[in-house]
């Protein structure tokens, strides 16, 4: 089979040596003639399976003994309604920034919790730059503080980290986790989908402050609160057990090729391929986002037309490359960077890149 090469938003790329070993023990784990997805949570072969996950996470991201690091259903979407339902206390105020459609979306669910303060809303710039990172403040009465370190859809990334006190800075990590060094004991909460950058869709993961999980009120009902899932270390319920199977073995690949600093190498090499095409100076390709805040992880770019865009991404699927149509809600093109993608992969949308513009220029 000629392997495709993947520049999907999400799900995300998953390394061929990743899809061989779960294809080698998909229907036979490790010799013991059963399949994990049909073995039961609460036996040893999946508890090891759980624990090693949780135990990798902890080791590449150096998280502190403080943190309680849980892999949960429900995407990062379900964390949208269950982190002011949990961290929301009353009488108090849930700061959030609003910087493009997953932001929003986060702040559409926290609004029909409780109160919500916008510090900064990125509407009037189309959602193509940040604020200054040392300009955000909490509010007086802030429950907590809530961003999105990666837009998927408009590209942009905070490259800093906003510094906002004693009052408990959450994130919203699903984009750009395990991608960049990260300094773990600035948050009480980093959160996201598992389907971007840490393995197969299915899974959330959580990594919570434990001072923060005794806010989770005693009148939620079971699931939806955290302090359930981290007393029973994320077993609570059955969980997904194929999916953390394959971010298990998706860390184990991070781990072996350098670990974080590894992939902030990776990332920072990809992406500067495609951003020296767009910044060439021929004009043929334009990044709508200002150059500080730019993704290293999604790469939103268009075309002189709308045709030229819808030929691009024809042309390049005939060639391999899949997925490189813009969102629907903003068009153009984008190419995403998760840490499954190659170099060699890059490489050959680059070598495709300058080709077209010289056809079509």
């Amino acid at each position: 089979m000629s392997r495709k090469l993947n520049f999907a938003a999400g799900p995300c790329a998953i390394p061929l040596e990743v899809l061989e070993e779960m294809k080698e023990n998909m229907v036979d784990y490790q010799g013991n003639g059963i399949s994990l997805a049909e073995v039961s949570h609460r036996h040893k072969l999946y508890d090891d399976v759980h624990n090693e996950a949780i135990s990798l996470m902890k080791e590449l991201l150096k998280v502190p003994d403080n943190y309680s690091i849980l892999f949960l259903g429900g995407g990062g979407t379900l964390a949208f309604t269950m982190i002011p339902m949990n961290f929301l206390t009353p009488g108090k105020t849930a700061d959030y920034i609003s910087s493009g459609a997953w932001a929003k979306k986060a702040i559409d669910d926290a609004k029909k919790v409780g109160k919500v303060n916008i510090v900064y809303d990125g509407k009037d710039n189309g959602y193509s730059s940040l604020p200054a990172a040392s300009s955000v403040k909490a509010s007086d009465d802030s429950a907590y503080f809530h961003f999105t370190s990666n837009e998927t859809i408009g590209g942009i990334q905070w490259k800093e980290w906003p510094e906002v006190g004693d009052v408990p800075l959450i994130c919203d990590m699903s984009s750009d986790i395990m991608s960049r060094e990260l300094p773990v004991e600035k948050f009480a909460m980093i959160y996201g989908g598992v389907q971007k950058n840490l393995g197969p869709a299915g899974a959330a993961f959580m990594i919570i402050r434990n001072d923060l999980l005794e806010r989770s009120p005693d009148n939620l009902t079971a699931y939806l609160n955290y302090k359930t899932h981290a007393d029973k270390n994320a077993m609570y319920n059955t969980p997904p057990v194929f999916t953390i199977w394959g971010v298990k073995l998706f860390l184990e690949w991070v781990r072996k090729n350098g670990g974080v600093s590894g992939m902030e190498k990776l990332s920072d090499k990809k992406s500067k391929l495609i951003y020296n095409v767009l910044d060439s100076g021929d004009n043929f390709y334009k990044s709508p986002v200002e150059a500080a805040f730019r993704s290293t992880m999604n790469i939103v770019f268009r075309l002189p037309s709308e045709d030229l865009e819808t030929q691009f991404v024809k042309e390049a699927e005939a060639e391999g490359m899949m997925f490189l149509k813009g969102h629907r809600s903003v068009g153009g093109c984008r190419a995403s960077l998760y840490n499954g993608v190659p170099v060699s992969a890059v490489q050959t949308l680059v070598d495709f890149m300058k080709e077209f513009s010289r056809k079509n220029g």
